[in-house]
This record gives C-alpha cells, structure tokens and sequence, in this order.
C-alpha cells in the first residue's frame, strides 16, 4: 500500500509542477533521460544478476512480441472498416501494441508483488518491449510515415540504448559475486526509477485534445488494457498452462497502459501526435484500477 500511495503521490505532484510552471517545459526530458542513463540501467544491473534463466522465460520474452503483432492486425483492420487515416492507423499500433513496461509497469510490478517480480518485469522489458520498439516499432512507424528506417539504424538505436548494454553486462556477470557496497549503490540509483517516472509521467498529464479523438481513443485504450491483455491470457495460461509469479507479472506486464517511448516515437514520426498524447494521459489513468482488476482476478494462477 506505501508503494502505492508514493506512485500516485508522484504522479499528483508532477501535475501540481506543471501546473505551478515550478519546473521548465523540458524537465520531462531531462527526468526520462536520468531513468533511461541510470535508473534503469542501475535495476537491471542489480536483479538480472541474480536471475536464472528457465524454459519459462521464453513466454515473458516473447509477451511484447505477441501483444505487438496482436496489435498490428487489430488497428490494421479496424483501420480499413473506419477508415481511419493512415498516421492514426501507426499512432494506434505503436501506442496500443507497446506497454508501459519500464517507467510505469516495473513500480506497480514492485507494489503488486514485490521486488521478487522485478527480474521478470526487466526480461519482459527488455528482451521483449524495447527490442520490439527497436525493430517492428520503428518500422511500422516509418512505414507509416515516410519510408523504411535501414538495418543499420535499428541496429544502432539497439546496441547504444543503456538499459539494454546493461543487461549483456548484467548476464555477463551472473558468474561473478557483487560486493556488498555495489549492491547498495545500485540499489539506491534504483531506487529513484518510480518517484522520477511517475512526476514526468504526472507533468506530462494532458486532456486537451479529447474532442474529436473519444472514438479513436476508445478503441485503442480497450485494446491495450483490456483485449489484448485478454487475449495473451487465453492464449498463456489456457493454451501453454502457463502459471506462478512469472506468468502473473508476464501478464501483468501485458496489461500496462501505452508505452512512453512508443508514444516518442510515433510522435517524432509525426502519426497522429494529439491522439498519442491521449493514449499516453488517459491510458495511465485508467491503468490505475484495470491493472489492480487484472492483479486481483490472476490472484490464483
């Protein structure tokens, strides 16, 4: 419950910041740019290092990937029965097939089910979210927008992105002890990951453009929060037998509002940039009582 009451404190006082003029347009920047640098990198560090890798991490993994795809033929095909232009059709699939999964879904990962479910979260972050984004997400944007980014550019946007040089480091260390002052230090840098992402989170809160965009708007936060999370849990549990803490966290994950750095990229790709900040507002909002729906009804899995 504390854990709970410091996400939505932060997430109240990143408003309140925005609203007072307290802070600079550009603070939400800055405060992501220190969680992508250090916060992260710090968590992945410290949990991954103590993981061990079984069979079921491949469904964690493969989670992102599956919700993505589910997402792609979904607003593919609503995108032909309503007509919707082609920047919408990118700005859903990016935003409505790409969860939260770092700076929103690893805090309420730590308030649902404590720190012991924070490795999952960082293997489906990482080996499943963020290397979705870096491939199929900068496609379908660029796709969308103006062309096909080349091979050399994911693989670049992959190999320099922290939190992902961390994780090789982190499993290449799996076989060496930490000193007890680097756990503590780690763990503090860690640390800072929830309060910071949930004040940009709450600083970047904006409703101003909800006239014209309820329908879509609708459609994408029902597929995000509701469907698809839906969808992968007939297909993990009642198809694979998925179950225990790794499956309620991998699901758990799946059930994130849109992703931030999604939201970035759809938005720099100039896809429907209103309806991407609404996805990103509205869909945290919500998150905060369908994921605690989502938290109770797995309770026995």
């Amino acid at each position: 419950m504390s854990n709970l009451i410091l996400l939505v404190a932060c997430f109240l006082l990143g408003m309140a910041l925005r609203r007072t003029g307290r802070l600079p347009e550009s603070a939400p920047a800055t405060l992501n740019s220190f969680i992508i640098h250090i916060s992260l990198p710090a968590l992945t560090l410290l949990y991954i290092h103590d993981i061990r890798l079984t069979p079921a991490f491949a469904y964690v993994a493969a989670m992102a990937w599956l919700h993505f795809g589910l997402g792609a033929g979904f607003f593919w095909l609503a995108g032909r029965i309503l007509k919707l232009p082609r920047p919408t059709v990118g700005a859903l699939m990016l935003t409505g097939g790409l969860g939260n999964t770092s700076f929103f879904g690893l805090p309420m990962i730590e308030t649902f089910y404590g720190q012991e479910g924070l490795a999952t979260g960082i293997i489906a972050d990482q080996l499943g979210t963020f290397l979705t984004l870096s491939t199929f997400g900068i496609i379908t944007a660029g796709l969308y927008s103006s062309g096909v980014p080349d091979a050399r550019t994911i693989a670049r946007k992959i190999a320099m992105f922290p939190p992902f040089i961390a994780l090789l480091l982190a499993m290449a260390l799996i076989p060496v002890e930490y000193p007890l002052w680097a756990t503590t230090v780690l763990k503090r840098l860690g640390d800072t990951l929830a309060p910071l992402a949930l004040v940009s989170v709450g600083f970047q809160l904006r409703l101003g453009h909800l006239a014209g965009n309820g329908r879509n708007l609708a459609l994408g936060l029902a597929f995000k929060l509701i469907l698809a999370p839906l969808a992968l849990y007939l297909l993990l549990v009642g198809g694979f037998g998925a179950h225990g803490l790794a499956a309620q966290v991998t699901l758990f994950e799946a059930a994130m509002p849109p992703m931030i750095t999604a939201a970035i990229v759809a938005t720099e790709h100039d896809l429907d940039p209103p309806l991407v900040n609404l996805m990103v507002a509205v869909g945290l909002v919500l998150s905060f009582f369908t994921l605690t729906g989502w938290w109770w009804a797995m309770r026995g899995l």
